[in-house]
């Protein structure tokens, strides 16, 4: 389970819905799968359909990560149009066992957010507990 401030979980539909109709992309960090901070990371790719992370943002954030005493926790991503789940190149491109990955849909009207563990192939629907 991955533990989200409400705050932090807000920031994260305002900002994927704020680069609609593209995908948006980003980071959490935390300690004990508790998020701590958002990183929201540029779309290099520009699409709605697939999501590239920025390589020079994403170690200028790994690094601040390590300072600040935290771990990557999640990597979040949009799907604009298609459900809350990964797709076959989303599982390709997961690279890490340790983290959840996000998918925030807006599919319908109301954004639907899930959590997945990915390793290897075999992909998990993990619980998000929303915290005042």
């Amino acid at each position: 389970m991955i533990r989200i401030p409400k705050t932090i979980y807000d920031e994260i539909i305002s900002y994927t819905n704020s680069k609609l109709p593209n995908e948006a992309c980003g980071i959490l960090a935390g300690i004990n799968n508790l998020v701590k901070k958002i990183y929201k990371m540029r779309n290099v790719e520009e699409s709605p359909e697939s999501y590239l992370m920025d390589p020079h943002e994403q170690i200028r954030v790994m690094k601040d990560i390590r300072e600040n005493n935290m771990k990557m926790l999640a990597i979040f991503h949009s799907h604009p149009k298609t459900p809350a789940r990964p797709s076959a190149k989303d599982i390709n491109m997961a690279f890490y066992d340790d983290v959840f990955y996000i998918i925030v849909s807006f599919m319908n009207k109301i954004p639907d957010v899930k959590a997945f563990k990915i390793i290897g192939k075999s992909v998990t629907l993990e619980k998000i507990l929303i915290e005042d």
